[in-house]
């Protein structure tokens, strides 16, 4: 099957490729023509293609097609750092994305002396990209070695034609190429189907978004650079081209069947930058890595997944990870633990993952039921983990910690109805129609019957015809595009779908499943979703979600066997 995607949703790439193409060229900007955009030193758009004649966009994952009654103009990715396009009977504009040239912005074209291609260095990226014309002569270079305002590219005829154009550092020995473009294309075809069959082996017609899901979580994957060092599943290849340190738990899990390899990488990848205090960076890209706000600590939840999916963990990682993940939950059991207190604080909305969710509106800085949840599930993967390596006394003390944390969120946030927020001084209390105040669910067995019936029961507040709104429908905050406040999101939705499958509740759960991966199938793999309309929201290649469905697409499949 030959995976077609829109082109406006989903950028045109390459796994281990830093550059796109698409017409999406910044935060919610689209452009009227394809740009080839790059992610090296943040989201740049560097070159604009621009067809002689209006053409329809054809995307798959091997060739990108302009078409025109008069001809057509294909791209391929030869190699990730090189795209081939040629074109008969359409002529393309291939020009610098930014027409005025600063000492300090924009991009400088020039011919090249030693083989004639044409070069331009750009301020954005810190990088070079050549053009070779590898076939026609109706070829015109304009504005080599200008500055200021001017023109830059190449303009290329009805053909027919071919060049190749690179993305690479300071310098790089002249083009040459050992195969055709159709040989090209052949050859990305494979490398793709191949991922695909390893991450998704189950898909059939019941499953129609597989093959897509893997294809954005392929081509949203670069090769080690800058302050990734190593292979990354960016969140997008459009402006939220990032990893945060939980979105990268849900790519490790789709992938950890099929490609434990990648998978690792993403679940390690935060703990290359872990701090002296034991805090995980909130984010990390190309050029980057902040500090000013942490993410929840879902890892323990994760690990204890990939090491029942991933048997042959190689023991040394194993205590390497083992190491990393003490140090993160002491982060939170020290640093963000009032003394005299039992219970971690956030910050802020951001630090939980949920930025601006209706629990934070009365206070930033608050103690909460599913920051408790997450360090009791992370400390019992602590316990399971000392044990495994043979560190009985470690394993005691974490199942201790578990214990003492469950019963203090039990007793401190749980009122007999409902969980509350609490500030960590006033110890004022709190709670608001947001579903973050539902996350105890993902406790499962660990939650008494009767908190578990009642979170299930308020869960079905929040289930619309797509699935779990992050706010409840019916609040007066509800907001159909408000972030938090209201739209459908992947991971709340399949972090409750598991707490709810281990808690007993299967039925809820299959439900919650299948709405998540219809609304998927009818609406891509946005960032979020309207939960009335189902419509994708914001960002519309990210990477959690395609992985989200991708796990509840796998589990499905395997129960139906089953």
């Amino acid at each position: 099957m030959t995976v077609v995607f829109p082109i406006r949703d989903i950028p045109f790439s390459h796994a281990g490729s830093w550059f796109g193409i698409s017409p999406v060229v910044g935060l919610h900007t689209v452009a009227d023509d394809l740009h080839l955009v790059s992610h090296q030193t943040g989201m740049h758009a560097v070159l604009r293609f621009a067809p002689a004649q209006t053409a329809t966009v054809t995307a798959t994952a091997a060739r990108l097609e302009w078409a025109h009654d008069a001809g057509t103009v294909e791209a391929t990715y030869e190699t990730p750092d090189t795209v081939r396009l040629r074109g008969e009977g359409l002529g393309m504009a291939v020009l610098v994305a930014e027409s005025t040239l600063t000492p300090f912005t924009g991009s400088y074209l020039y011919r090249d002396p030693v083989d004639d291609a044409v070069v331009l260095t750009d301020y954005g990226t810190g990088r070079r990209y050549r053009i070779t014309v590898l076939a026609g002569d109706d070829v015109e270079v304009r504005g080599a070695e200008a500055v200021g305002a001017a023109e830059r590219g190449v303009v290329l005829g009805d053909g027919p034609w071919e060049i190749a154009i690179e993305e690479y550092a300071s310098g790089r020995a002249p083009y040459r190429t050992a195969v055709t473009f159709d040989e090209a294309v052949k050859a990305v075809d494979a490398q793709f189907a191949a991922f695909a069959d390893r991450v998704a082996p189950w898909r059939d017609e019941q499953t129609p978004a597989a093959e897509l899901a893997a294809y954005v979580l392929w081509s949203a994957t670069v090769a080690p650079n800058g302050f990734l060092t190593r292979p990354a599943v960016l969140m997008s290849k459009h402006w939220m081209d990032k990893v945060w340190s939980w979105d990268h738990c849900f790519n490790a899990l789709a992938l950890a069947a099929g490609d434990p390899d990648l998978a690792w990488h993403q679940f390690r990848l935060p703990f290359d930058h872990q701090d002296d205090t034991g805090g995980l960076p909130d984010s990390i890209t190309h050029s980057e890595v902040l500090y000013n706000f942490v993410k929840p600590p879902i890892h323990g939840w994760t690990l204890a997944q990939l090491r029942e999916q991933m048997a042959t963990l190689d023991p040394a990682e194993l205590e390497a990870v083992y190491g990393h993940m003490v140090r993160w939950t002491n982060f939170w059991l020290t640093v963000r633990q009032v003394p005299g207190e039992d219970l971690p604080h956030y910050h802020h909305g951001n630090d939980s993952g949920w930025d601006n969710a209706t629990l934070f509106d009365p206070s930033r800085v608050v103690q909460t039921a599913d920051l408790a949840t997450f360090l009791v599930l992370q400390i019992r993967e602590l316990a399971a983990l000392a044990t495994h390596l043979g560190l009985s006394g470690d394993a005691t003390a974490w199942s201790t910690r578990a214990d003492q944390l469950r019963v203090a969120l039990l007793q401190q946030l749980w009122t007999g109805d409902r969980f509350v927020a609490r500030h960590p001084a006033s110890h004022d209390t709190w709670s608001t129609d947001s579903l973050l105040f539902l996350m105890p669910i993902v406790l499962g067995a660990e939650l008494p019957t009767e908190i578990r019936d009642i979170l299930a029961e308020r869960l079905r507040a929040h289930l619309t015809e797509h699935g779990l709104a992050t706010e409840d429908p019916a609040s007066a905050h509800y907001e159909a595009d408000g972030y938090w406040r209201g739209p459908i999101w992947a991971p709340s939705t399949v972090l409750i779908e598991d707490g709810l499958r281990r808690a007993g509740c299967t039925d809820l759960a299959d439900d919650i499943s299948a709405r998540f991966r219809a609304l998927c199938e009818r609406s891509g793999f946005a960032e979020n979703f309207d939960a009335h309309t189902g419509a994708g929201l914001r960002d519309r290649a990210y990477t959690w979600t395609a992985s989200a469905y991708l796990i509840l697409a796998a589990a499905h499949v395997e129960r139906r066997h089953r």
